[in-house]
């Protein structure tokens, strides 16, 4: 060996280099041998950039549940309007019978401006005297009507 190749082992200070190892050298935050992975400061911009990404977009998914959420409850309080208003319709129209619940029923309005709620189809009338038919219902159990079929 040459003289330059030669370790001088008197000027290694032992004590310095103590303090440059580590027991854990997993928890280093650099590579410590020169076949370790590559360690780069993250841009935290992109961090952030990312994360305010993936926020918008659940944030916009939960709103969105939100919204068809309110357009379903919306629908159903417009049925029960709905229902409210062809129950009272029927309720002051002319009943020559006793509705039974769960039986369908049909809404007719007359030439002469009443209301008349009938067992009788449409199809089942004759050709004079055929009032305009409305709806056909059926009597629920608290005694509103559910609207089967409507005449715009």
């Amino acid at each position: 060996m040459t003289k330059k190749n030669k370790i001088d082992i008197s000027s290694l200070d032992l004590e310095k280099m103590k303090e440059m190892t580590t027991d854990k050298p997993g928890l280093l935050p650099y590579a410590h041998h020169s076949g370790g992975a590559i360690i780069r400061p993250e841009d935290k911009g992109k961090i952030t950039g990312r994360a305010l990404a993936a926020m918008e977009s659940q944030t916009d998914m939960q709103m969105s549940q939100i919204y068809q959420q309110m357009q379903l409850l919306a629908n159903q309080a417009k049925s029960i309007q709905n229902r409210v208003e062809i129950s009272q319709r029927i309720y002051e129209a002319t009943i020559n019978f006793e509705p039974i619940i769960n039986h369908i029923y049909y809404l007719y309005h007359k030439d002469s401006g009443e209301d008349v709620l009938s067992m009788v189809a449409p199809d089942e009338w004759g050709r004079k005297n055929k009032p305009n038919f409305i709806a056909e219902v059926k009597l629920l159990a608290d005694h509103t009507w559910e609207i089967l079929k409507k005449v715009n």
